[in-house]
């Protein structure tokens, strides 16, 4: 965690989805909606939620299909979230990597717990 003004922090990091062409997984032999959720778990909690920004980092697809992906941060907490990628229709997708980065509060390091 890199720490700023000892009150902020930063988090990065970069997760592959999947690679279904490996193994014929549904994100490159299906059809319709399909989905695939990952857990990410902070190393370090936050003090509060942070802001998350996840991005596409690689992307393998078949050219002969529509293009259609939705990627986002779900269910957000100070100890970690969820990246989703979803796609529909008839896309072929053979593997995606996404990039991460979660800005938020952490606990001051002069703070101290007295009961």
């Amino acid at each position: 965690m890199k720490r700023f003004g000892g009150s902020i922090g930063i988090l990065q990091g970069a997760r592959v989805l999947f690679s279904d062409f490996v193994d014929g997984g549904p994100m490159w032999t299906g059809q319709g909606d399909r989905e695939s959720r990952f857990l990410v778990s902070f190393r370090e909690p936050f003090q509060a939620p942070p802001a998350v920004i996840v991005g596409l980092s690689l992307l393998d697809i078949d050219h002969k299909a529509n293009f259609r992906a939705d990627l986002s941060a779900e269910t957000v907490t100070a100890t970690g979230f969820h990246i989703v990628f979803r796609t529909w229709g008839d896309s072929r997708i053979a593997r995606i990597r996404a990039d991460w980065t979660a800005i938020g509060p952490l606990r001051d390091e002069d703070e101290w717990d007295v009961p």
